[in-house]
């Protein structure tokens, strides 16, 4: 399940900061998610217990969710890992 960040010229180029892709119940998906506009401030622990906790990222549910991306971004590994390319 690859995540890559937008490029120009795709959808949601300017809206969207992030898009996954993968299968899931044997049907394709494509999920874009995140605020190109904002900056992703996880490096303060408490701001990441907070995010974590208001989503509900401990059953962050399927991966075809936007929900599971940004809870998944917002773990203890970083994103540099998460995001290809």
């Amino acid at each position: 399940m690859p995540v890559r960040r937008i490029k120009k010229g795709e959808p949601g180029y300017g809206r969207q900061k992030f898009v996954a892709t993968g299968e899931y119940g044997g049907k394709p998906y494509t999920v874009r998610f995140g605020d190109a506009k904002m900056e992703i401030k996880r490096d303060d622990p408490e701001r990441r217990e907070n995010f974590r906790k208001r989503h509900k990222c401990a059953k962050p549910g399927p991966p075809n969710k936007r929900r599971y991306w940004s809870c998944k971004m917002w773990s203890d590994k970083p994103v540099s890992e998460i995001v290809k390319g």
